[in-house]
């Protein structure tokens, strides 16, 4: 086993251990197992390493499940509101040659101490045709029983552990920070003080993802480490 793979394990290992004895570091505050307080969440998001301009728009380019595939990922000027907060509606449409393959509205608010919270995905999958196959890992925080997680921290620190989303039976990722100040070459060009985490699902236990996040900019590239054959690597961004 490489040196890499044996990090990999030992890391969710621990996550494992942790998620089990429900026991996560970091984050607090407005989100409880009842709900969301609104007062605490302010309007627009602008932590550093998850900024959501509304009009810009950052393209990726990779391959997810042997294909090649292109993100594009656009702050739209629409809100939504969720559990009595105003969220910001982020649209991710990804194409493998020309064609629409998925597409998911996504809803990002932030507390007034700076994390970025997940409050829900409406994510549609869509054959040759056209035709929605699937709305599977579909989500709003308030709803069913889904609970509202975080996307990013205010101040991230290596080993710091959360829950990004959840849904019981249909959206449980959760994160874990493994480093801080990377620097990390992608086609959109060379970018420092990167953070790198590890995402993993209880869903998909063999499967295991690592996501860089530059300041000002948000992901910049994702690679499955383990159980999985997904990579994406930032290309272009433009704004408003």
């Amino acid at each position: 086993m490489s040196k890499h793979r044996i990090i990999v394990a030992a890391t969710l290992a621990v996550v494992t251990v942790c998620v089990g004895a429900g026991v996560w570091v970091g984050v607090s505050g407005p989100a409880t197992a009842a709900g969301i307080d609104p007062t605490q969440f302010v309007s627009g998001v602008d932590n550093p390493y998850y900024p959501l301009p509304p009009g810009s728009t950052l393209i990726y380019r990779g391959v997810r499940d042997g294909a090649s595939q292109v993100d594009r990922v656009h702050v739209t000027n629409r809100t939504k509101l969720v559990q009595g907060v105003e969220t910001v509606v982020v649209l991710d449409i990804a194409k493998h040659s020309g064609r629409v393959i998925e597409k998911t509205y996504d809803f990002f608010a932030q507390d007034v101490d700076g994390n970025v919270w997940y409050m829900g995905e409406n994510t549609k999958e869509f054959d040759a045709h056209g035709h929605v196959t699937s709305t599977e890992g579909s989500w709003e925080a308030g709803v069913d029983g889904a609970v509202a997680g975080i996307i990013m921290e205010a101040a991230p620190q290596v080993a710091d552990g959360y829950r990004q989303e959840y849904l019981a039976g249909h959206a449980e990722d959760q994160a874990w920070i493994l480093t801080l100040d990377n620097s990390i070459d992608v086609p959109y060009g060379r970018l420092h003080k990167v953070i790198r985490t590890m995402e993993w699902s209880p869903l998909e236990p063999n499967v295991v993802d690592e996501k860089w996040y530059a300041p000002g900019i948000g992901i910049v590239r994702e690679v499955s480490v383990a159980g999985g054959q997904e990579v994406a690597k930032l290309v272009a961004v433009h704004t408003a």
